[in-house]
């Protein structure tokens, strides 16, 4: 914000007055709070025993029991636009964020960049004299921007943090997470051996960041958006968090949500004529063109399974609680810490989740959940095989979908459908111990995410600017419920609120809720003119079981009408449910477009996910141009992915290597036939598909090792990933394998020494490696 200079120039200085007002950096007001902004991820409101869940956390009860609880808080249904919406104080649509920024495409409602003239909170406060600190998932920096190369403008730095710590995508593995440190990659700093673990990670650097600035300035506010990624798949802990768990759920799914929606009338969370819906609710619905409803999307009944099945099942449950309860424990610290220093007293604290609990595991629940994003499922029998390891680094797991209804208790669905109140309606916690008195009281009126940030502003004082960063603003969106943090009876004036996500839609508005029954993302439905539309009183029935369609045909008529006239409003259009293939290879921006070379240098920065180039089942080569100078070189010239599925070209015991991890299951390894001899070389293997296994849809073809021109191994028959290695990082490495080594047969970072590296070609035009070999052998020589 621009200040006019008030003093006085003249020829001499002695005879001119100075105005540093103009200069200085913005300072808050005094005995301003800090705010602290703590967004879970995947949380269904039956999921935390302050909530009637079975999930003990202790700290999230501590933030409960010194405020404020809401029964009735929604989100978007989705990360990233809960996320945006939480930020800006606007509908996720209205900010280019309705969607995830992985299947972000290009139109105003999704295009995964958020504009100027939304400005987040960040922006807001920094130049109002808070420090602003961003630690954890960001997930608002479109893929093809999360890289070295890019612009950084939708990185947190370019959105009004002064500092963030944490991952970029929509999920990390929590053991060997792809960390940026402001501007720039870092590794973990120390390894799961030595006890690292995200959560934790996260949470010293939260106190590392406040009492930097603390010890400076000690009576300067901060604000700190902090995002664990918890309970976001792969559901990482240590075995003796989760063993806490043994036993607790082994009644299955559907009489955990029985116990649950006891607790919750109980408590007085919900009415005390709440009904549960059936577990498929929707299972006989159909597309407009016969598509029936995803078996993806499809719960098995607990009575079905096989007991190996129920211990399977209970294991995931019990593994996502121990996540849950030591994450919730590593917040503790930094809740002690605050306590501890005399802040704690003087912050605003609001605890959110982002959306419902996560149906992604499917009927089965997942290991290696990679293996969804290469079109395969994984079976009880992939599962039963890493039962003992489920939430240890071997694997990258996820529950089954019956646990994604259970921890959402009483509301059908889960994450991904905007329609139905297992995808929006999430637990809210509220607590200003110095300003707000209110301790422990349940608060029941109808909220959205939009409507948190204006809520702050209002206790800060702040009067929502005109303009920030010198950019015009438009209006804000949410609505504040201010008011009713001192009296749970007031009426804040908020009526009406859209959705839309994934191709599911719907409306509230004083009390009803108006939806239609569409099967989300990646379902490829289509034909949404022919929806069904549901109707439901909310106020009476928070589990949408009485619909109320025929009854009311005017209200839903009515509804129906609004739903438009708000997507109108908000960029709600268009509608978007394609499948996975088709929303892959939309269109898109990006720096390997259209390039089918790319060359790679060591002492570089990982490339990942978005710029790195991706095989996606083609036939390759890759050539590694070095000179060896020891005979026992060894290490990694190059790898791409990790233990769940990668490649890598690696010198050991004086010997070319390569190895193929196909998902996790089989490293297919070739290694030469001779050893390296001393001298420049050009050290490849060329792979070449020669089409699909007869049984599935999975790439096979020959790999050829090569030492210069000259054969040295050969693979028959390797299979390789139809897709990618990982969606969260485990990019491109040259001269080292960082992070969740690709190869068992080695430990990371296994660098490259006893020679030179100088790059690496990877190639995916087709071209005869013996071409490749000759080029890169030319310009080798000119070097």
């Amino acid at each position: 914000m621009a200040r006019e200079f008030r003093g006085r120039i003249a020829l001499d200085i002695r005879d001119s007055v100075a105005d540093w007002a103009p200069y200085t950096e913005p300072a808050a007001p005094d005995g301003a709070p800090n705010v602290l902004y703590l967004v879970w991820d995947d949380i269904g409101i039956g999921t935390w025993d302050c909530y009637g869940g079975l999930v003990e956390m202790p700290n999230m009860r501590r933030i409960a029991d010194s405020g404020v609880q809401f029964t009735q808080f929604h989100t978007t249904a989705l990360c990233s636009p809960s996320r945006a919406s939480l930020l800006t104080g606007r509908n996720a649509t209205s900010v280019g964020m309705a969607t995830i920024e992985e299947f972000t495409d290009g139109f105003p409602s999704m295009c995964g960049r958020i504009p100027a003239e939304t400005a987040l909170c960040s922006e807001v406060l920094g130049e109002r004299g808070w420090n602003t600190y961003a630690v954890g998932k960001w997930h608002m920096t479109p893929l093809e921007e999360e890289n070295l190369a890019a612009s950084k403008r939708h990185w947190p730095l370019g959105r009004g943090f002064e500092r963030f710590y944490g991952f970029l995508g929509g999920e990390a593995d929590q053991w060997y997470p792809n960390l940026v440190y402001d501007n720039h990659p870092v590794a973990p700093p120390y390894t799961p051996e030595d006890g690292y673990h995200l959560s934790r990670d996260l949470a010293d650097r939260s106190i590392e960041f406040i009492r930097d600035a603390k010890v400076i300035a000690p009576e300067k506010p901060w604000f700190l958006y902090l995002c664990p990624g918890c309970g976001h798949a792969p559901h990482h802990v240590a075995r003796e968090w989760a063993d806490k768990y043994r036993g607790r759920f082994d009644m299955g799914y559907e009489k955990y949500r029985e116990i649950v929606l006891a607790n919750q009338i109980r408590m007085g969370l919900v009415p005390e004529d709440t009904e549960l819906s059936a577990m498929n609710p929707y299972s006989t619905a159909t597309s407009a063109d016969g598509k029936p409803w995803p078996a993806q999307d499809t719960v098995r009944p607990w009575d079905s399974l096989s007991e190996d099945e129920k211990r399977l099942f209970r294991r995931q449950a019990e593994v996502f609680a121990g996540f849950l309860s030591y994450t919730d424990a590593q917040i503790g610290r930094l809740l002690d810490y605050l306590e501890e220093s005399g802040q704690l007293e003087n912050t605003i604290i609001v605890a959110i989740s982002d959306n419902g609990a996560s149906g992604e595991g499917g009927p089965n629940g997942s290991a290696n959940e990679m293996k969804f994003f290469n079109g395969y499922i994984d079976t009880i029998d992939d599962g039963l095989a890493k039962l003992d390891e489920l939430g240890s680094p071997a694997t990258y797991n996820h529950y089954s979908l019956g646990w994604a209804m259970a921890f959402n208790t009483p509301h059908k669905l889960y994450k991904r459908y905007a329609s139905h109140e297992g995808g929006i309606a999430d637990p809210c916690l509220m607590a200003w111990p110095a300003r707000i008195a209110a301790r422990g009281e349940l608060r029941h009126q109808y909220l959205n995410v939009c409507d948190i940030t204006p809520t702050v502003y209002e206790l800060l004082g702040i009067t929502p600017p005109d303009t920030v960063r010198n950019v015009p603003q438009r209006p804000l969106e949410g609505v504040s419920f201010r008011a009713l943090l001192d009296d749970a009876d007031a009426d804040i004036g908020k009526h009406t609120q859209f959705y839309s996500m994934l191709g599911t839609r719907g409306i509230w508005h004083r009390g009803w809720f108006a939806d239609t029954v569409h099967a989300a993302c990646p379902s490829g439905w289509g034909h949404f003119d022919a929806d069904r539309w549901e109707l439901f009183h909310l106020d009476a029935d928070r589990s949408q079981v009485r619909d109320l369609a025929d009854r009311y045909p005017e209200k839903l008529e009515e509804l129906k009408a609004l739903w438009f006239s708000e997507a109108e409003k908000y960029n709600g259009l268009p509608l978007n449910d394609l499948d996975i293939i088709a929303t892959i290879t939309r269109d898109r921006p990006g720096y390997n477009k259209t390039r089918d070379r790319v060359v790679y240098y060591p002492d570089s920065a990982e490339v990942g996910p978005g710029a790195a180039l991706e095989i996606r089942g083609r036939s390759f080569a890759l050539l590694a141009e070095t000179t060896i100078t020891d005979p026992a070189a060894r290490g990694v010239l190059f790898a791409h992915g990790g233990r769940l599925g990668g490649h890598a070209l690696y010198l050991q015991d004086g010997r070319l290597c390569y190895v193929y991890n196909f998902l996790g299951e089989e490293e297919q390894l070739i290694v030469s036939d001779r050893a390296v001899p001393t001298g420049d070389h050009i050290l490849g293997v060329r792979y070449q598909r020669r089409g699909t296994r007869v049984d599935d849809f999975t790439p096979s073809g020959e790999a050829v090792l090569y030492i210069d021109a000259d054969p040295v191994g050969v693979y028959a028959d390797m299979r390789i990933q139809p897709t990618v290695f990982s969606g969260v990082g485990e990019g491109v490495r040259v001269g080292r394998d960082g992070g969740h080594s690709v190869s068992a047969r080695y430990r990371g970072p296994f660098p490259f020494t006893g020679g030179v590296m100088r790059q690496v070609i990877e190639d995916v035009s087709g071209t005869p490696y013996e071409d490749l070999e000759m080029v890169a052998a030319a310009a080798f020589s000119r070097d």
